[in-house]
């Protein structure tokens, strides 16, 4: 039985999230650690597009893993793979026990999967969509009122219950699609970018669904290109052009990047001294905020670099100190790592 598609759509600015509550949600989980996914050099191409070329990974019971990775970066594809939904072109995955490729239909069947696109039944009520998707997914007669209720106080939507779907706003609507994709109580949830779309507000509390869930039992693995959400997962794997470039703990992938960050501000000419950053080679990365950059650089004092590049071209700035470095930062560095291997490995032998 196929999963049923769910949908939320995509947002625009990612808030900057507390680092204390942060660290408290993405404490790695005590609970049973079986592998619930294994995959191992999944490929997958389209005609002559490989979408996906390596990708190894494995997913321990009570996690919430992070698929993360810019648009079009396999991420998907991937998902949608380790779903049953496509066949791999070369590799292997083991989902919840079935492998992919032999036992797709078993995979479907104990699994939750949200897509972008959720097929939400706007002229459909909010009990009339979860009813179905109880239906759907084979909730017995008996007990599919009772869970249909159950899951309706638990997501707060007691007071929409008789509110056709197609009227609720993005918010609701992912809450509802999560509700629908989890009505059976699967031991594994697949999210497909579920934040794309949703304002600040409804992602802080779609991730608060998230790590409920999780503690409740069910492995949740998530795909999302927004850096400050992989902060909240317990493990992670970046993907860049269909590999896996790095993959562990936010903590662990941002140490072996080896980098530190300091904010600068630069209230007259930030842009001259932010091509000037770039164009050092101790520099990572420079991103400017407003009239601040915010500069990262490898096994070096940042403020250091930035005074031997600033201060010869009589740039006024302040040093507004060091900063703590994040998980974008780390995936921004491990980007520019590929994109300079990939263009050596273009040059022509000597």
């Amino acid at each position: 039985m196929s999963a049923p598609q769910t949908d939320g759509p995509r947002a625009s600015a990612a808030p900057r999230q507390d680092v204390q509550a942060l660290a408290r949600d993405a404490q790695a989980p005590t609970a049973d650690t079986d592998l619930v996914i294994d995959a191992r050099h999944l490929s997958r191409s389209f005609g002559s597009l490989q979408a996906v070329r390596d990708v190894s990974l494995d997913v321990r019971r009570g996690e919430i893993y992070g698929v993360l990775g810019a648009n079009g970066a396999g991420k998907s594809t991937t998902l949608r793979m380790l779903c049953g939904l496509l066949d791999p072109s070369s590799g292997s995955a083991t989902v919840v026990g079935y492998d992919v490729a032999k036992h797709p239909e078993e995979v479907k069947a104990r699994i939750g999967y949200m897509t972008q696109r959720f097929s939400l039944y706007e002229d459909l009520t909010v009990t009339e969509n979860l009813r179905f998707y109880a239906g759907i997914y084979g909730v017995p007669r008996r007990t599919r009122r009772a869970r249909v209720d159950g899951v309706i106080e638990r997501i707060g939507l007691g007071d929409r219950r008789k509110q056709l779907a197609g009227t609720l706003s993005g918010g609701w609507k992912q809450r509802l699609a999560l509700a629908c994709s989890t009505i059976h109580e699967p031991p594994l949830l697949f999210l497909d970018e579920p934040t794309a779309g949703v304002d600040p507000l409804s992602r802080r509390s779609f991730w608060d669904q998230i790590h409920r869930i999780a503690s409740e039992g069910t492995t949740v693995v998530v795909t999302t290109h927004y850096m400050d959400e992989a902060e909240r997962c317990h493990r992670l794997s970046f993907i860049f052009r269909g590999a896996v470039l790095e993959a562990g703990t936010p903590q662990e992938v941002v140490a072996r990047r080896h980098l530190r960050v300091v904010e600068l501000d630069v209230p007259h000419g930030a842009r001259g001294a932010a091509d000037a950053l770039r164009d050092d080679p101790r520099v990572e990365e420079v991103a400017p905020f407003g009239s601040r950059l915010r500069v990262a650089v490898r096994d070096r004092d940042p403020g250091e670099v930035a005074r031997h590049v600033l201060d010869p071209l009589g740039v006024a700035y302040e040093n507004c100190g060091e900063q703590r470095t994040t998980v974008e930062d780390a995936f921004v560095a491990l980007v520019h790592e590929d994109e300079r291997a990939h263009t050596r490995s273009q040059e022509p032998a000597p």
